[in-house]
């Protein structure tokens, strides 16, 4: 966790600013090359268009089709809407609808991963468009009904529906509304479904060969037809849905395991990368250091997360996993990391961090981040998945201790960083020091043990240098003492290192003499 307070600020300022070839798999997918052309910045709208899934534009396209079937009445299946969420709270009302922040019958004129609609200050939420059930139930949120629409995949059969093939219907109201051009010719008469595989490479690990991106989102659509598909642990994914036009696909970092990474712009928590746009048959991709470097970070990053949740479990790690909803966000322009676990509730409430902060306080605790990673000049999978692994470490000694154990351990980090001229940690001799001293041990021992297992060779000597001494978990591992059994001893209670040891010796009288042993090495 350190220089905590450049990190903060620094990324409250940051907030209001005034790849290879992917021949992988034996989906017939679309195979992107990533290095150039991706873009970060906010979505450029184009013209308006009409939307060929409304209800009068499918009507229309029936009887052009189908000229005897007059009578058969098109149905309002969707509702096209979108929300204008005052605050986070009734965000979190609409948190089980798929949503963009931009319209979705629009051209666009340049991509992005991100939109906010001018007419709303930067400091709103901006509207956020999303796909209804016609029997959707509205919160108590503001919202306007933009289309009645028909998906024939919701669309109940009748009698009166034999002999139509809705997929041409469709298809027809695409040229009658005039978005012809997004037609793919159909071969064997049959729709694409998109499918493929996301991969990145971690050159030191796995020989070099890709490796999935795990439990990401891929989503596509065409107008208000939307689909989303989970990768797998291997990367692959698979939607549901069939199109027979060219397609938007995107990543969100939104993951199975419930966590988010980023932001994009205002309280949309998670970031998006775009992929662009391209046939309806999927997309495959490889990530390497090569790739866009935002799109690569929030790959590796993810990874790590993935990862370290997944060992959570008590036949490997044995330890407790991050709190669920987990919040991260990568500044690439800072060095610095923390796990501040705003988003669960510390820090906002603690005095002497609001103190410290002033004007800051109320930005920051407006986006609620858990966990902040600076990667400045840090480029490689194997660096940027370490300083994830030190952070997470933190997550779980949190996920044990509470909101109050982490309001004195941050508390501790900001003072000291100030009476210390920057010097994070302090020096030891400070009041409170014992949080910092225990905290630190863990998330340097466990980020140690991560790399060695990963990436091989002799444990990594992370954190040795400092008054806290991490190295004693080190021994203690070597001897027996597992991660399972050193967490097991971080209870609430323990709020320095001579607590630290007692509990471990209560917890395994028959290690005492080797627990001793280490911790006497380093009084």
């Amino acid at each position: 966790m350190k220089r905590y307070l450049n990190v903060l600020i620094a990324a409250s300022a940051a907030l209001f600013p005034s790849c290879d070839r992917g021949a992988l798999d034996p989906y017939d997918s679309t195979d992107f090359e990533y290095g150039t052309g991706i873009e970060h910045e906010m979505i450029q709208l184009g013209e308006r268009l009409e939307n060929p899934y409304k209800v009068d534009n499918v009507s229309a396209a029936l009887s052009a089709l189908y000229p005897t079937k007059a009578r058969v009445e098109v149905e309002t299946t969707n509702l096209y809407v979108r929300f204008l969420p005052a605050d986070e709270s009734e965000m979190d009302l609409l948190s089980g609808l798929e949503l963009t922040d931009h319209p979705l019958d629009y051209a666009i004129a340049k991509e992005g991963d991100w939109y906010h609609d001018p007419s709303l200050s930067s400091d709103e939420i901006t509207w956020m468009y999303a796909v209804v059930d016609k029997d959707y139930k509205f919160p108590d949120v503001r919202y306007e009904i933009i289309d009645n629409c028909f998906l024939s995949e919701n669309h109940i059969q009748t009698r009166a529906d034999e002999g139509i093939d809705w997929e041409e219907v469709i298809r027809e109201s695409y040229r009658l509304t005039g978005n012809g051009d997004m037609l793919q010719p159909l071969t064997k008469a049959e729709p694409g479904t998109p499918a493929g595989r996301i991969t990145i490479v971690d050159e030191d690990a796995n020989g070099g060969k890709p490796i999935g991106v795990a439990g990401v989102q891929v989503v596509c659509n065409s107008f208000v037809r939307i689909a989303v598909a989970t990768t797998d642990v291997d990367g692959y994914y698979a939607m549901e849905k069939s199109f027979t036009t060219d397609i938007r696909y995107r990543l969100v970092f939104k993951n199975g395991k419930n966590y988010s990474l980023g932001f994009n712009l205002i309280l949309v928590p998670a970031s998006v990368s775009t992929l662009g746009k391209t046939a309806p048959t999927g997309v495959n991709v490889t990530i390497t250091t090569e790739s866009d470097p935002k799109l690569f970070r929030r790959c590796v990053v993810n990874n790590a997360v993935y990862d370290y949740i997944t060992r959570c479990n008590k036949e490997d790690l044995g330890i407790m996993p991050p709190p669920s909803d987990l919040r991260i966000w990568i500044f690439p322009q800072l060095e610095s990391s923390s796990a501040i676990m705003m988003h669960h509730g510390t820090v906002v409430e603690n005095a002497v961090v609001a103190s410290w902060l002033g004007a800051y306080t109320k930005v920051v605790s407006f986006f609620a981040p858990d966990i902040t990673l600076g990667v400045n000049g840090i480029t490689s999978y194997k660096d940027i998945y370490t300083i994830t692994s030190h952070e997470l470490a933190h997550t779980s000694h949190f996920a044990k201790v509470g909101k109050q154990w982490w309001d004195k351990y941050i508390a501790f980090i900001l003072t000291s960083f100030l009476s210390s001229h920057g010097q994070t940690y302090g020096t030891g001799s400070e009041n409170g020091a014992g949080y910092c001293e225990v905290g630190e041990m863990w998330a340097y021992y466990l980020q140690s043990k991560i790399h060695k297992e990963r990436y091989g060779g002799n444990m990594p000597s992370f954190g040795t240098s400092w008054w806290f001494y991490p190295q004693i978990f080190r021994y203690l591992d070597e001897r027996g003492v597992s991660a399972s059994d050193i967490f097991e001893a971080l209870c609430p209670e323990v709020t320095d290192r001579n607590q630290l040891k007692s509990e471990l010796e209560s917890l395994y009288p028959g290690k005492a003499g080797v627990i001793s042993q280490v911790f006497s090495r380093y009084e």
